[in-house]
């Protein structure tokens, strides 16, 4: 039976500082962790597979524990702070895969899978059919301060996978796009980069539809 897919990124599993950094709705490290492995396991099944966008574990000493109680076939596209489970065998052998870049093609859809946020990815030029690129990145959090930061939030293909803006959960491809374009809107209000954002989401939506 074919699973369903998911994506997901930054969740910092024992990481106590992203509560403050991040403004996450929680009273301690412990109560996120199990509401982060909580989420995923109410949404994830045994054959489902689950794209992981970097930055999973923090926590290194209790890395096995955390990855053995997460369902789904996993698939680390590595972060920075992932340097353990690249190096370990036996932390290694809790995903279907490991590796630091990927470009997929999903659901007919092109994909590239980075932590870091780019300018440029597979096909991420073409705006006028449906071979366009998507990337499915982590690393930026909930954190729109950086100027730089601004070029990705204008682009509809560019799809932040972090808990932080997607309900501290994996989510569908579906659920990406919206809670995404939700997030950009929320943070550009009123500004030109709203405008052009709005613009592109209007031929977006022309070529692809609606996700669901």
């Amino acid at each position: 039976m074919k699973g369903n897919i998911y994506f997901t990124a930054d969740l910092h599993l024992g990481h106590s500082s992203v509560i403050e950094s991040c403004g996450r709705p929680f009273a301690s490290v412990g109560e996120m962790d199990e509401a982060l492995i909580s989420n995923w396991n109410a949404k994830v099944k045994g054959n489902d597979k689950v794209y992981i966008a970097g930055d999973l574990v923090w926590d290194g000493k209790r890395a096995a524990e955390y990855l053995s109680r997460l369902k789904g076939r996993k698939i680390l596209v590595a972060g920075n702070h992932d340097g353990k489970l690249l190096s370990a065998d036996d932390l290694r052998q809790h995903f279907a895969e490991v590796c630091r870049y990927a470009e997929l093609s999903i659901c007919s859809l092109n994909v590239t899978l980075c932590h870091y946020p780019m300018l440029e990815w597979k096909n991420s030029r073409i705006e006028d059919s449906r071979r366009m690129g998507f990337l499915v990145f982590g690393h930026m959090h909930n954190n729109v301060q950086r100027a730089d930061y601004t070029p990705v939030l204008c682009r509809p293909n560019a799809l932040n996978a972090g808990v932080d803006i997607n309900g501290y959960a994996p989510v569908t491809f579906g659920e990406l796009v919206k809670n995404n374009s939700a997030f950009k809107h929320e943070k550009l209000k009123g500004t030109e980069a709203e405008r052009v954002l709005s613009a592109r989401e209007e031929r977006f939506a022309e070529i692809f539809g609606d996700f669901d």
